[in-house]
Parts: structure tokens; C-alpha cells; sequence
């Protein structure tokens, strides 16, 4: 299993403290801030982890704190409870170093109408800015209704940003590039991709990193398996059973996302599968749940609430400086990302094995189309 690295003192984030220390991010917030409620060991083992990792403190969040009253408005939706939540403990960490105060809003409805109106109730609030986490930040009516009411705002994880904006994300085209250099150097050629939600640019930008790692090895994207999913559990249970019910099923599943990634493990488990002996299976995020599903996940690690306090940050340097002459240009921040190999990955099995794959529990031979590429 990876560990985390040993990052330089202005990029260590609490998650990374929280996984060193062997606790939740909560705690660690806590005994960053004085709480009480915390053991004494427990406390010791995150003041150690501290130490360790020469953590301190956003110092650039909390020199913007001169205006105690300031409100900032987070609209979410709930696509991945385990990414908001990783998300939210971000930007409230944040936001309580800054001195500032989160407005939250949910909004779960994919209708313009409906998120418009959930845009227009920060309007009738003191909010000076606005986050918009996924996949709210891909929402035009959202921009639009900010953009009307002269609202500030920072998009995360977009991967195209429009001009005047603020954006932090990573680069999820390299982040899919290495996974899939991952599962081709295990011996993996016939890999299955389960694409995230079309109307998130992060989506097409993984699919593009897979494709371009097939290129670098001689082989077609258009001649593995592939299904279209949309960053839910329910959406990789779906793409999963496809992708096993074919004729040639796949020796290794990338789903764009741990949520589908998890479900997939689910859906092999049900098969009668073992992972990764008989099916490697890999995700994206490196949320929570990646170690909550046995076997623990290969994925991709996305600093979730890291990247939720340089939104804060970056929103409140803009709601200062908005009568600087630059105040209007775009800033696209991209942290590091990291591949962490775990034990749901392996090398490809024998030709027996792949056998299995297209079998149901009772050992009936389903029946599937050929290995070519279909959104079924």
C-alpha cells in the first residue's frame, strides 16, 4: 500500500495529517483549534503527525480574515456523499481559520429552472462569493444567475473554465494516464472503462487520459469495453454488469470514480469474482470509501479538501481585490494528484479464469456483445 508523501510545509493538508495520525479529519480540526473533546493519546498521535509533516495552518486563508462578517455561499448536489463530505470538512476548515461564514445551499435538481432558483436565494442573503463544487460548477444557469447578481464565484474540478473566473482542480487527464499506465504494466490489455458523467468536463478528460495510455502502449481505445456511467453507485453497478456480461469480459475495470469503482467490486463479489485474482478493479478520488470496500482500492488520490480550501482562499483574495484592474482574470489553480496502488489491482489471471467472468452465480453462460466500444 502507498503512503502518503512527505510534502513541503505550505502543501500538507489536514487529510494528511488525518491519515497519518489514524484519524478523522474532524479530530484533527479539533485539536488544531483547541478543542476539548479529544483524548489525550488521540491528541498526542495528531500533535506527532503534525510534527511530522511540518503542518501549520493556511497562513494565506487566514491573512484575509480582516472582515469577520464576511459570508461565503457553497451550493452543492450530492452525486458522491463520501466526495461532499470530504469537500465540506475542506471548506469549513477554511472558512473558520478565515474568519468567514459558510451559507449552504442544496440543490439536487439537474432542471436550469430549478438550479436558477436555487442560485437566486444567495441574492436575497449578505453572501459576497460563491464555491460551486461538481457538478454544480459545470451548471450554466448557476454562472448565469452569479453573473447577473454580480456575485463572485470558483468552480472546482472544472476542467475548462470560462474566461473572468477562478477555478481549482487537478489535472484528471494525468491522474487517468497513470492509472491506466498502472494496469498495463500489471499485463492488463483488454480493460474496461466506466466513463463519469457527461456533463462534467473532469469525464471527458479521464477518458482522454485512458486513451492516450492505450495510444503510448500500440493499442485502440475503440477495441476495449466501455460503458457510460454517471459518478453514481447505482450508475457502476449498471456499467459493471455490462461490461461482465460480455462475451469478452474485461480483465481490469477503471471507473471514473470510486463510487463505481466500489460498485464494480460489488458486482464481481456477486459473480463469484475475487479481486483482483480474477478482476482488477480501480477508481478515482481516493475518497473514504476507497478503504471502506474490500479490497481496499487502487485509485487515484485527489486532494478533495485540499482543493476545497484554495476555492475558499482564491474567492476571498477575489472578493478583496475586486476593484484591482486584474480582479477579472482568470485563475486556474491545479494541485497535485497521486497514484495509489492498493490491493483491489493485480496482474491478469489465466485464460480459465476469464472464462468464469462471463458466468453467472449458477454457472450459466450469459450472453453479451463482442469487445468493442458501445454506451449501452
Amino acid at each position: 500500500m502507498s503512503r502518503p508523501s512527505r510534502r513541503s510545509r505550505g502543501t500538507v493538508t489536514v487529510q494528511d495529517v488525518a491519515r497519518v495520525a489514524g484519524v478523522s479529519a474532524m479530530t484533527v480540526s479539533r485539536v488544531v483549534n483547541g478543542g476539548s473533546n479529544v483524548r489525550d493519546s488521540t491528541r498526542e498521535a495528531v500533535l506527532a503527525a503534525i510534527e511530522q509533516l511540518n503542518y501549520s495552518p493556511n497562513s494565506a486563508a487566514r491573512s484575509l480574515a480582516a472582515g469577520e462578517a464576511t459570508q461565503i455561499g457553497l451550493l452543492y448536489s450530492n452525486p458522491s456523499a463520501a466526495y461532499l463530505s470530504q469537500f465540506l470538512i475542506g471548506a469549513l476548515a477554511a472558512a473558520r481559520r478565515a474568519g468567514c461564514h459558510l451559507v449552504l445551499e442544496v440543490c439536487e435538481s439537474e432542471r436550469p429552472d430549478e438550479q436558477a432558483e436555487a442560485t437566486r436565494s444567495f441574492a436575497s442573503t449578505s453572501v459576497e462569493g460563491v464555491i460551486l463544487p461538481p457538478p454544480l460548477s459545470e451548471a450554466a444557469p448557476v454562472r448565469a444567475e452569479l453573473e447577473a447578481a454580480g456575485i463572485p464565484w470558483v468552480s472546482v474540478a472544472m476542467g475548462l473554465p470560462p474566461a473572468r473566473s477562478l477555478n481549482v482542480r487537478i489535472d484528471d487527464f494525468e491522474g487517468a494516464a497513470a492509472m491506466t499506465r498502472h494496469l498495463l504494466g500489471l499485463g492488463h490489455r483488454r480493460i474496461g472503462f466506466i466513463r463519469g458523467n457527461p456533463n462534467q468536463t473532469s469525464s471527458a478528460e479521464r477518458y482522454r487520459g485512458f486513451a492516450a495510455a492505450l495510444d503510448e502502449a500500440g493499442l485502440d481505445v475503440n477495441a476495449m469495453p466501455i460503458e457510460q456511467g454517471y459518478f453514481t453507485f447505482r450508475s457502476g453497478i449498471v456499467a459493471a454488469e455490462r461490461l461482465l456480461d460480455r462475451a469478452q469480459p474485461p480483465t481490469a475495470i477503471f471507473a471514473s470514480n470510486d463510487d463505481m469503482a466500489a460498485a464494480a467490486v460489488g458486482v464481481a463479489h456477486r459473480r463469484g469474482l475475487h479481486v483482483p485474482r480474477d478482476l482488477s478493479v480501480v477508481g478515482f478520488d481516493d475518497t473514504s470509501l476507497a478503504t471502506t470496500v474490500w479490497p481496499e482500492l487502487t485509485t487515484v488520490r485527489q486532494p478533495i479538501s485540499a482543493m476545497a480550501e484554495a476555492a475558499l482562499t482564491l474567492l476571498l483574495m477575489r472578493i478583496r481585490t475586486q476593484r484591482s484592474p486584474d480582479a477579472e482574470r482568470l485563475e486556474d489553480q491545479v494541485l497535485d494528484h497521486e497514484l495509489i496502488v492498493r490491493e483491489s489491482s493485480g496482474p491478469p489471471h489465466d485464460g480459465a479464469t476469464a472464462e468464469r467472468r462471463g458466468t453467472t452465480k449458477t454457472g450459466a453462460r450469459t450472453q453479451g456483445g463482442p469487445a468493442l466500444p458501445g454506451h449501452r
